[in-house]
């Protein structure tokens, strides 16, 4: 074992070392090399040491290099070397953290970092939490708290009866609200084609007196973080106008939450504090591995009523059980690397990580204004979207960057025009990165005329 597992360390070195002078996207050979992982099943098996060198020969240059310092797609953080260690040890420690007793550690530091997070956020003391797999699956979990919690107040007990008869749930989303959101209210039941878009601004963001008069169960998902734009909703307006309303506020922060965590950056989200629930990642600008997210609770018994399980082998215990506030019962133990990270950085270092990745989004954005290309958003944040005229010659400048190799940056529709988007979310990235993302956009362009 120890053979192997140095070996495996020792490719997972060369593979990270060799992340700066690769090409960000795969080449065409790489990724018609990964035919051969497939195939008929063999009868005998192979020496784990050929398994794990097939692997690396086939896997490493068939990857997009998102833990490189000069990926812009999909918000995607590269993972910080103490959570990638940290990561490795849970690996080897192979928890199920699914209650007190199949892993004590798990339960504890499920608890330190609630405990954080809820400081980073603005949550109050004994906030509901679950530890999920990412944004989808946070916004799922906290959004079944809020449909027992609103259909509760109306006398219906949502986990007893179902919805069948149940009194009909209104949910308001921005109109750009996240395909996660809407996806989670698919699979509760709730169905997206009843969902109530409201009127967002020029940046995507849900005007301040767009909200309708509220009648009847209601939940009010609002976005910290526009996925085009980063634009935030106006929560100091929305928030209390729906809770004395009645409704639920949900808020699906999967990254630009993390701006409270930068004091430059904070008033971005003043008044998201006073929210319901809410729906973070922790693998984008958290900067930990696949997969982790969050859901926070500010009322932990909602959470508990919509997730909690009971069996005749489960004891009745005084603590807080895990398997009592999220989807899964078996799963990893998705703390470790959040803890291991926070730890790590303190509130200096995550407010610095945040605040350095805004500054090199501004950076990138005056670069590209500058040269006369039409940056569309306000770039408050960390996320940057360009177009290079007409939508064709944005879409070949997008598909010549990822070819070119240097940088990797997606496409998007963003009020009826083509725009690359570019989002900055990793430690990895230095200024020296950004200048040279800047002239490998600068150069395709201009042979893109």
């Amino acid at each position: 074992m120890n053979e192997l597992l140095n070996d495996a360390v020792a490719r997972a070195l060369t593979y990270l070392d060799g992340l700066d002078s690769r090409s960000v996207g795969p080449s065409a050979e790489a990724l018609a090399a990964l035919s051969e992982l497939a195939g008929p099943w063999a009868a005998q098996g192979s020496n784990p040491d050929d398994v794990l060198a097939k692997l690396d020969r086939l896997g490493s240059p068939a990857t997009i290099a998102s833990a490189g310092p000069r990926y812009f797609g999909f918000v995607t953080g590269g993972s910080l070397p103490v959570a990638l260690a940290a990561n490795w040890l849970a690996g080897a420690w192979d928890q199920n953290a699914f209650s007190t007793v199949s892993s004590p550690l798990g339960a504890a530091l499920e608890m330190a970092c609630l405990d954080w997070l809820r400081e980073i956020f603005g949550f109050p003391k004994g906030v509901g939490g679950a530890f999920v797999t990412g944004a989808t699956m946070a916004n799922f979990t906290a959004l079944a708290a809020a449909r027992h919690a609103v259909l509760a107040r109306r006398g219906w007990d949502v986990e007893q009866d179902g919805l069948f008869g149940a009194p009909p749930i209104t949910v308001l989303v921005g109109g750009e609200g996240h395909a996660a959101m809407l996806k989670a209210v698919r699979m509760l039941g709730l169905g997206e084609g009843r969902v109530r878009r409201l009127e967002v601004d020029d940046q995507g963001a849900i005007r301040a007196d767009a909200l309708p008069v509220i009648d009847g169960p209601t939940i009010l998902c609002l976005q910290a973080g526009n996925v085009n734009s980063g634009a935030f909703d106006p929560a100091a307006a929305l928030i209390p106008a729906a809770q004395q309303a009645g409704a639920w506020v949900h808020v699906d922060g999967a990254f630009g939450i993390w701006a409270k965590a930068a004091p430059a950056r904070a008033e971005l989200a003043a008044g998201y504090e006073a929210a319901d629930s809410l729906a973070v990642d922790g693998h984008k600008w958290l900067n930990v591995p696949y997969d982790s997210g969050v859901t926070l609770v500010r009322e932990p018994d909602h959470l508990r009523a919509a997730m909690s399980i009971s069996a005749a082998y489960l004891p009745d215990a005084a603590v807080r059980e895990p398997y009592d506030y999220t989807p899964e019962c078996s799963r990893r133990m998705r703390a470790t690397e959040i803890w291991a990270v926070l730890a790590s950085l303190g509130q200096a270092g995550l407010a610095d990580l945040i605040e350095t990745c805004c500054r090199q989004a501004s950076m990138l954005a005056e670069g590209l204004a500058g040269a006369g290309y039409a940056v569309l958003n306000e770039v408050r944040l960390n996320q940057v979207m360009v177009s290079f005229g007409d939508d064709e010659r944005t879409a070949r400048v997008i598909e010549g960057l990822q070819a070119d190799g240097t940088a990797w940056c997606g496409g998007t529709h963003w009020h009826g025009r083509a725009a690359m988007r570019i989002s900055f979310s990793s430690h990895a990235t230095t200024d020296a990165d950004v200048a040279k993302t800047l002239a490998a956009i600068l150069r395709v362009a201009r042979s893109n005329r």
